[in-house]
């Protein structure tokens, strides 16, 4: 045998057996590692440029901040001008198909800025007040529009209104919402404003529901001056299928400003009682001066604004001369 392998055999003459001794040319061979998957440098390298690039962009803390703030804006218990616009804004994105079937886009604007303000004013409560007089009001108004459209006497657009209407029918409400933001008359006129605010939706929506159900369902339309039988849309004309629908109307939204604690019950019948009062007052006013010579200013949201602030103004009123009433007695 070659050298590089030969066996020597030693015997121990301590030992009865032989031992075996191997000497060998080569180097001790060590037992090889297991084989481990490494990503190669260049995809390592791309990933951690992108993550850093996303970090740049994104920041972790700095968007779970935003998310944070974000939610606790919108479960903020006391209405801020935030909390106000990031809920207002969340609920017309999802409210959209509904806000496009009574306003146009001008209207929306409008709307959006209404909801604001009321938010901010006092709630989540007056939001839905005034959500709940939407609904009803674009409701009654696409009642029976092709028979309206016949007869010339439907809302223009389909009934969707701009913002000319929007205005008319929320200027008293922001006036009332803008006292209860800065604090005019101090904590004592508070409930005064709110008041203000629950009866001026009322009185609109009192006069919107009797115009739209009386075009559709009065049977006789009545001049409120001279109750002389007139067309059905005649200014100032007034019918008992739409004085009683528009009433009905007043008492179901003074009952939900009651039931979201805006009101009380007492406030809830002075508001009814008042909205019936102006938009007496508004039927006079447009048998007697709308579309006639020399007032031609006094348009249909001109008299809107009329109508509501009466209606603000007269539930402001008796609720103090009762209060006063009581006092004394």
């Amino acid at each position: 045998m070659a050298q590089s392998t030969l066996l020597l055999l030693h015997v121990n003459p301590s030992s009865s057996c032989p031992s075996i001794s191997r000497h060998s040319q080569f180097p001790k061979l060590s037992p090889k590692p297991a084989k481990s998957f490494s990503v190669p440098r260049s995809l390592t390298a791309r990933k951690q440029r992108f993550s850093s690039r996303m970090d740049r962009l994104h920041p972790p803390n700095a968007l779970q901040g935003v998310v944070s703030e974000a939610i606790g804006l919108l479960q903020s218990p006391d209405p801020t001008w935030q909390s106000a616009l990031l809920n207002n804004l969340l609920i017309f994105v999802l409210g959209s198909p509904i806000l496009v079937t009574g306003l146009s886009f001008p209207g929306i604007s409008a709307a959006f800025l209404l909801g604001t303000l009321t938010w901010r004013a006092f709630g989540p409560s007056g939001f839905l007040l005034v959500a709940s007089y939407f609904v009803i009001g674009t409701g009654v108004t696409k009642v029976k529009m092709a028979q309206k459209e016949a007869q010339g006497v439907a809302e223009k657009r389909k009934g969707r209104r701009g913002p000319g209407s929007v205005i008319g029918s929320s200027a008293a409400a922001c006036v009332c919402a803008l006292m209860s933001i800065y604090g005019i008359g101090g904590v004592e006129f508070a409930q005064l404003w709110q008041l203000g605010f629950v009866a001026s939706f009322c009185t609109k929506l009192n006069d919107t529901v009797s115009s739209e159900i009386g075009k559709a369902y009065g049977k006789t339309t009545y001049l409120v001056t001279t109750f002389k039988v007139v067309p059905r849309g005649t200014e100032g004309a007034v019918s008992l299928e739409g004085t009683l629908a528009g009433f009905l109307a007043s008492v179901v939204l003074a009952l939900i400003g009651c039931l979201m604690g805006q009101i009380n019950g007492a406030e809830a019948l002075i508001c009814v009682v008042a909205s019936q009062i102006a938009n007496f007052g508004e039927s006079i006013i447009g048998a007697v001066f709308q579309e006639k010579e020399g007032y031609q200013w006094l348009n249909n949201d001109v008299v809107n604004v009329i109508n509501i602030s009466i209606g603000s103004i007269l539930a402001v009123l008796m609720q103090q001369a009762l209060l006063l009433n009581w006092q004394t007695s």
